[in-house]
């Protein structure tokens, strides 16, 4: 790779097109590696065991993608800035014979990836490189209306880019989505919530059933972290995530109906015309 070197603690580091650095180095909390970009850990992949999800947020995604379908049943599904790749890894270890699609900006991190932490040989992971919302507007015309999943989880450093967070950008991920498919958002925000409150309108606005999934005390609005959002045209589930989640390792809070509902009153639906990045986080909660 051409402009991949050595950095001083011996991470591997990619120089990205549109700014920054991403790094991959050893996890020093448990096995595997992490994706570093910008400062911001965004991925973790254990090549042993992709299976192990180490991040929380990351954690509750993959127990939505569990209820997906009957177990271990091949998924088709389009993922919106994969990192590592961590999500597709795992669908493809637990749900072999999965049809993926992953649309991801910067093509020095693709390279870096591939090249230090390798897909399973014979996955059927196709990378397209491009922004995301113009990548979807090309993927082939057969995948409309046929995806269990669309995973949105688009950092610029550690922002949201504002055009990956309107009604009509969820709009058109919705055309992807077969009857009864779910929608992953992953939201940062911090005290006040100002802005997941937005996504929650805006994402239910166009996806009228949806559940919050975070740490109680994310949601509560007390510190900064990721809240996921879980959305379908069909009704979700209302008894296994709770018993789930709370099972750890990572206990979390799921919000549904009245919950969501008091969650987002009086928040402003997002357009294209007034949309806005994701709030950027302090350094110190990449310390906790």
């Amino acid at each position: 790779m051409g402009r991949e070197r050595r950095g001083e603690s011996g991470s591997i580091v990619a120089e990205l097109d549109h700014g920054g650095r991403a790094h991959i180095v050893r996890s020093l909390f448990t096995s595997g590696y992490e994706l570093v970009i910008g400062g911001t850990p965004q991925s973790h992949v254990d090549l042993d065991d992709p299976a192990h999800l180490h991040f929380e947020y990351i954690v509750r995604m993959g127990a939505v993608i569990d209820q997906l379908r009957e177990p271990g049943e091949a998924l088709t599904a389009v993922h919106l800035g994969a990192g590592a790749l961590t999500i597709p890894r795992y669908i493809e270890a637990t749900r072999p014979g999965s049809r993926q699609q992953v649309i991801e900006l910067e093509a020095p991190l693709v390279q870096l990836v591939r090249e230090h932490l390798p897909l399973p040989r014979g996955a059927s992971i196709r990378i397209r490189i491009g922004d995301a919302r113009e990548g979807v507007r090309k993927l082939p015309g057969g995948l409309r209306g046929t995806c269990d999943l669309v995973v949105s989880d688009v950092f610029s450093g550690a922002q949201t880019p504002a055009h990956l967070t309107s009604a009509e950008f969820y709009r058109e991920l919705t055309g992807l989505l077969a009857p009864g498919g779910v929608l992953l958002v992953n939201v940062a925000d911090g005290p006040g919530l100002a802005f997941a409150r937005r996504q929650v309108a805006t994402v239910q606005a166009v996806l009228p059933h949806l559940a919050i999934l975070a740490d109680a005390q994310v949601l509560k609005g007390r510190r900064f972290g990721n809240l996921v959002l879980a959305a379908s045209d069909s009704p979700l589930p209302t008894t296994w995530l709770p018993r789930l989640l709370a099972a750890g390792p990572h206990p979390a809070k799921i919000a549904q109906d009245a919950e969501v509902a008091a969650f987002a009153r009086g928040a402003a639906i997002v357009s294209d015309a007034d949309a806005v990045p994701s709030p950027r986080p302090d350094d110190s909660v990449f310390l906790r």
